[in-house]
């Protein structure tokens, strides 16, 4: 592909590219604080809430890894503003959504549309900036990767309670136009070329679109259905399986694939998929898990959770200039350790938690998670992709974004069965202990059907609207422990991926700039 100098400085660029990554990213989560409000504005039944977040999350994870071929095809110019300008359309019909059907198409389009902006500016980070300039790109590109799906639902949360909930859509309109407008003036990075249409793998996209789309469609509904014992979920599993197979034999098989595989046969790039797989575990499993937890336990307002949850996103801004100091002096391979290390460290704190936690218990875990965040997911780019030759770079970008957001599809998918099941085995265990010759259960069943003694008419309910009380107290504990079994869990991860990292190699930026970055 012809090569053309960039048209400006690099940072204006760049920084335009970064504010469509950022709305891209941020959409995944700002709704998750406000489903029940969507849901409520357009009547739509509980069980179909969740295809609001769906929706989005499956459009998006089939798109992400395509964006490298579709950058050689249209440009990362035009395909980057193209996608700009159909996220912000999107984002309008969202909040004109008159159904929770329409809702639920918009939201597809929303993520179908949008996903290119993700990997593409990880690829542009490495024609922009050489030698040590990378580390500040990748800090600035690691931290809008964990920061801006952090902050969805507090600013979400915050939209809703003060204006209202279309207002969550509304708000990419004015960043949107400004990034479709401003990059086809600003970036110049590569020149399109279409004959790559003729001849290019459509079965492969396809198995790629049927996998990806069937599996992330099992994992966020696998739990509401009880997984194998829905038919649909199992069907959708089987398609999946044979989808992924087919896709990665037609990959391996075929000489221009759309993604390229091939890429995995780098130490460096293998593990750095791994990598971005645990920390997207971590980052959408803990942000899907702390607003469930202050709602349904707490009785936390979508404005409350997101004023509780605001210290990660503070304490991850707050790690972006440390590790940028750091970064142009210590191995790379060190600061990872630190930042995933940290983060098993804040699991470890959030598996204390009791049912009255609250924004003051939080805060500590919190910022050992958010403060590190940027040193778990900056360096994976770097040693990850940079230790790729430059021609491989584009398509292997997606594939490497793909793995951050399937981690957070099987995080969240993995968290909400141990939630459920873990509910269950702690409901039980308490229950076993509520027995006749437990004095304190029975001081507790006879005060409170005293207290219903004393209003009028209510006496004959008094004994059992007390059995009902303590059955509700009795869940509630159980819900907290099953939510520290959840935090556990992803802890054994982190640490896991903290062992791996020694296995990286050290990766030196080239010191001048390279003529096929892209």
């Amino acid at each position: 592909m012809t090569q053309a100098p960039p048209a400006a400085p690099p940072v204006l660029p760049f920084a335009v590219m970064c504010v469509g990554m950022f709305v891209a990213l941020l959409d995944i989560q700002i709704v998750a604080s406000s489903l029940q409000d969507i849901g409520g504005g357009l009547s739509a039944a509980q069980d179909q809430i969740g295809w609001v977040q769906t929706a989005y999350l499956i459009a998006e994870i089939i798109v992400i890894p395509l964006s490298g071929w579709l950058t050689r095809v249209f440009s990362t110019r035009w395909l980057f503003a193209g996608s700009a300008a159909g996220f912000t359309l999107a984002s309008m019909l969202c909040g004109l959504a008159w159904s929770i059907q329409s809702m639920i198409v918009f939201r597809a389009l929303q993520g179908l549309l949008g996903a290119s902006m993700i990997p593409t500016v990880f690829t542009s980070s490495f024609h922009y900036f050489q030698g040590r300039r990378r580390v500040y790109a990748a800090a600035v590109v690691g931290t809008i990767a964990s920061i801006a799906p952090t902050l969805g639902p507090v600013i979400g949360g915050w939209i809703t309670d003060t204006l209202d909930w279309r207002w969550l859509f509304y708000i990419n309109l004015l960043p949107g136009s400004a990034v479709a407008i401003l990059v086809p003036m600003l970036v110049n990075i590569d020149r399109p070329d279409h004959s790559l249409l003729r001849g290019a793998d459509y079965p492969g996209i396809v198995l790629l679109g049927i996998g990806l789309g069937t599996l992330e469609y099992v994992l966020e509904d696998g739990t509401r259905w009880n997984w194998f014992s829905d038919s649909t979920i199992t069907t959708c599993t089987a398609i999946a399986a044979v989808a992924g197979v087919l896709f990665v034999i037609r990959s391996l098989s075929f000489s221009r694939p759309v993604v390229d595989l091939r890429a995995l046969g780098d130490r460096n790039f293998l593990l750095g998929c791994v990598l971005s797989f645990v920390t997207g575990i971590g980052i959408f499993s803990t942000i899907y898990l702390t607003p469930l937890f202050l709602g349904y336990v707490r009785g936390f307002s979508a404005w409350q959770t997101g004023i509780a949850v605001f210290a990660t996103g503070a304490a991850s801004l707050a790690g972006v200039p440390v590790y940028v100091a750091l970064g142009r002096r210590v191995d790379l391979r060190w600061l990872m350790m630190f930042g995933l290390a940290s983060f098993g460290l804040a699991m470890w704190g959030f598996t204390g938690i009791t049912h009255d936690w609250g924004g003051d218990q939080l805060l500590l875990p919190q910022i050992l998670r958010g403060f590190p965040q940027v040193f778990a997911v900056a360096p994976s780019v770097t040693l990850g992709l940079g230790s790729l030759p430059p021609a491989r770079l584009t398509y292997a970008s997606g594939l490497f974004n793909m793995m951050r957001n399937l981690g957070g599809a099987v995080g969240i998918a993995v968290c909400g069965a141990i939630l459920n099941a873990r509910t269950n085995v702690h409901f039980l265990a308490i229950a076993s202990h509520l027995t006749p010759a437990n004095a304190a259960m029975h001081r507790f069943v006879h005060d409170m059907a005293q207290r219903y003694a004393a209003v009028p008419g209510a006496a004959a309910e008094g004994q059992q609207a007390a059995i009902v009380r303590l059955w509700g107290l009795a869940h509630r504990e159980a819900a907290t422990l099953a939510y520290a079994d959840a935090f556990r869990a992803i802890m054994v991860a982190f640490v896991i991926a903290t062992l791996l990292v020694p296995l990286l190699r050290r990766v030196a930026p080239p010191p001048v700039p390279s003529a096929e970055a892209h």
